[in-house]
């Protein structure tokens, strides 16, 4: 059954000029989302039939998506590692998964129940919203559901342990950071196939495309860097030293400004996000947040950056002018990915 419980914000300057939007949560410690309605600070987190590790808003904000194992009999995952390690999966192994579709005005109802495949980390959307597009460790593939049909019309293989992955801003690829085989996966999303294996360097986790498509930056967890993927050339043409070990990143709109979100390790979380110049290739400016800095998204018009910190149950959000942080949200227990949904 789903339920929802209101928590407070702990902590919110200046929330009169905060965008007039929406972030979810997925709250991996206990099978919930958190939605923040930034315009008034509220805090409402409501349980849902999976334990995401993943969210994500639909193009046409009307559905949101999120992806995790079955969350009957879930005891709750705050002690473990949001992210593989190089050795074995950590969340979600051996556990019947799915893909949830919610109504993004009151995600608190379930439409639907997807077919997801095995092991489900990170999903995002065709540009039309027809279809998602998912990782899946233990079989080393990208599924694709067709929304409408309810049914997987493809499973293509990728690099070993594929996670987090982007679509192209023109739609037509699909970038994949495979964790333990220090690659990404370049898909066609028309003929949904690879069409390219880019060595990138150790345990990538994620990537993040600059709005004109030019670049994609890879955070590389056990390099402590990020690594700047030139898609004219499927080639690595540069690399930026960051904090310690970066897990998801996401540019401005206006392509200037990329944040990675560093968050250490179990023993010794870090609780900073990492601001690169996009133009300059380099680190710009440091923001602190709280421990275990995960999910990073931006808001559509680029003034915020919200970040997830799993080791303190917390979302920070940042002022991209001053580079401070200007909210702290209580969210549900070891939020993980994040999105962000525009209000009109």
């Amino acid at each position: 059954m789903i339920t929802a419980v209101l928590a407070a914000t702990i902590g919110v300057a200046n929330a009169a000029s905060l965008a007039n939007g929406v972030v979810y949560s997925a709250n991996e410690g206990d099978g919930s989302i958190s939605v923040i309605t930034l315009s008034s600070g509220e805090v409402r987190t409501v349980d849902i039939p999976v334990v995401p590790h993943n969210v994500q808003i639909s193009p046409n904000g009307k559905l949101l998506l999120a992806v995790g194992t079955s969350s009957s009999g879930h005891g709750g995952h705050g002690g473990e590692k949001s992210e593989p390690t190089t050795s074995a999966a950590t969340h979600g192994h051996g556990s019947q998964a799915g893909l949830v579709l919610l109504d993004a005005g009151k995600p608190g109802e379930l439409i639907a129940t997807l077919p997801s495949g095995d092991h489900p980390a990170h999903v995002v959307t065709s540009k039309s919203g027809d279809f998602a597009y998912i990782t899946n460790a233990d079989t080393n593939q990208v599924t694709v559901v067709d929304i409408s049909r309810k049914a997987v019309v493809a499973e293509i293989p990728t690099g070993s342990y594929p996670h987090g992955l982007r679509l192209s801003p023109d739609g037509r690829e699909l970038y994949v950071a495979n964790v333990t085989d220090n690659s990404v996966s370049v898909i066609d999303a028309e003929n949904l196939k690879e069409s390219a294996r880019i060595p990138v360097g150790k345990a990538p986790v994620q990537v993040a495309f600059t709005p004109d498509g030019a670049q994609v930056y890879v955070s590389l967890r056990d390099e402590n860097s990020v690594a700047v993927i030139d898609t004219s050339t499927r080639k690595v043409a540069g690399n930026i030293q960051v904090g310690r070990n970066p897990i998801q990143l996401f540019s401005t709109p206006d392509g200037s400004r990329m944040y990675v979100a560093n968050q250490g390790s179990d023993s010794n979380p870090d609780n900073t996000v990492s601001v690169i110049d996009i133009g300059t290739q380099r680190v710009v400016d440091t923001v602190t947040t709280d421990m275990g800095a995960h999910g990073v998204v931006a808001s559509d018009d680029g003034k915020l950056v919200f970040i997830t910190n799993n080791k303190a149950d917390t979302v920070s959000a940042i002022d991209t002018s001053t580079q401070a942080v200007v909210g702290t949200y209580k969210v549900g227990p070891a939020p993980n990915g994040i999105t962000y949904r525009a209000l009109p």
